[in-house]
């Protein structure tokens, strides 16, 4: 009999062990979180500045003990904001590293792929991705993979209509638009449309760019006939760049409105003074005011005023957003036990910015603001 009980012990702590460890990336002192997003190229400057500050807070947290006993191992993958290397970077990702959950993404095409195609068929959880796009936001009864998606920022719907209503307030009515030719592009065309709607009122002009281009002729062409008072840019701060230079040199000088994906920091610096004016919805707290707290806890992190970036500000809360997730799951942590924690993640407050999931809900946040450049390159509230 004891014999049988010795057996029956062992055999349940080896089912045990098995069970705990059926979902790679998960050791007893370890867990991988892969990332994609461009790190080289025209917009390989976005990656970096998330990927910085996301290994940063890895850091800080595993110097303190790590999560729930583990430590946190970022491995990120360049895909050149392409969303044939974005699918072939998540295989990579969970085939050969291992990696146990995803983070920060970047794109709408590029990570509605691989989503899709990747991440919801290997039931693996992706926390953020800088993207509003409504085909990461379809109900998990319409797509069964948006159940492993779980957004952190605000939709463009959300965004545009933000830059509608103040450009309508205004007394603007003439509002051109021009789009990158993919899911971003569209998903923010389809938001200007869908705003001005609501005023009787449709986009006076459209024109296109496509992604990683910088050949807005045509869109220079089609959008100047109209003679808008306003053009709602959503597009890249590269292609932005040319367009408003373009606009300008032709005597075009329309209020200029773009989305919070064009890299406000890197649009000034490729603008310079003739960024001033140009208005910019954006998704997370300004980063250089220290009255809120998650941005002083952000900045404290970044600990150098100069490096302080939206886009650095994001990464943070994505990252904050999938560490409450792991903490909440527990030591005997999973997969699965991850999804479920987040889903209780119901308008979590991490201190002036507010996430709020459900067993249905993968929105995330709504938060929008607008602000202008200023003299000097100066971003103002």
């Amino acid at each position: 009999m004891q014999v049988l009980k010795r057996l029956a012990a062992v055999g349940a702590i080896a089912f045990s062990t098995l069970g705990w460890a059926a979902d790679p990336g998960l050791t007893d002192t370890a867990i991988t979180i892969g990332m994609s997003a461009p790190l080289s190229g025209p917009n390989g400057a976005y990656g970096v500045d998330m990927r910085q500050t996301i290994q940063a807070y890895f850091e800080q947290l595993n110097k303190a003990g790590g999560i729930n006993g583990r430590k946190l191992e970022l491995v990120a993958l360049d895909d050149g904001y392409e969303t044939e290397r974005t699918v072939a970077n998540t295989k990579t990702l969970l085939q050969e590293n291992k990696a146990f959950a995803l983070l920060a993404y970047y794109g709408s095409s590029p990570t509605t792929e691989a989503l899709n195609t990747v991440i919801g068929p290997a039931k693996v959880p992706l926390v953020g991705t800088i993207s509003g796009a409504s085909s990461l936001r379809e109900p998990i009864s319409a797509n069964p993979n948006s159940r492993y998606m779980f957004n952190a920022r605000a939709s463009y719907g959300d965004e545009t209509e933000t830059i509608v209503e103040q450009l309508v307030s205004l007394g603007i009515k003439r509002i051109a638009v021009l789009y990158q030719n993919d899911g971003f592009g569209k998903s923010g065309l389809d938001g200007v449309s869908a705003a001005l709607r609501k005023y009787s009122l449709e986009p006076v002009a459209a024109g296109s760019v496509e992604r990683n281009s910088l050949d807005v002729a045509k869109a220079v062409e089609s959008i100047s006939k109209a003679s808008p008072q306003a053009v709602v840019m959503v597009t890249l701060y590269k292609p932005t760049a040319a367009f408003v230079k373009a606009m300008k040199k032709i005597g075009q000088n329309p209020m200029f409105m773009t989305l919070s994906p064009v890299g406000t920091e890197q649009l000034i610096q490729e603008l310079g003074p003739e960024a001033r004016g140009i208005g910019i919805s954006q998704v997370v707290p300004y980063p250089w005011n220290d009255v809120t707290p998650v941005v002083r806890e952000y900045q404290k992190l970044v600990s150098k005023p100069g490096s302080y970036s939206y886009y650095g500000m994001e990464g943070y809360l994505m990252a904050r957003t999938l560490v409450e997730g792991l903490k909440r799951a527990g030591r005997d942590v999973s997969r699965e036990k991850l999804l479920s924690a987040l889903e209780t993640m119901n308008n979590v407050d991490f201190g002036g910015y507010r996430v709020n999931y459900s067993a249905t809900a993968r929105q995330g946040s709504r938060f929008v603001e607008l602000t202008v450049v200023g003299p000097g390159g100066k971003i103002l509230k």
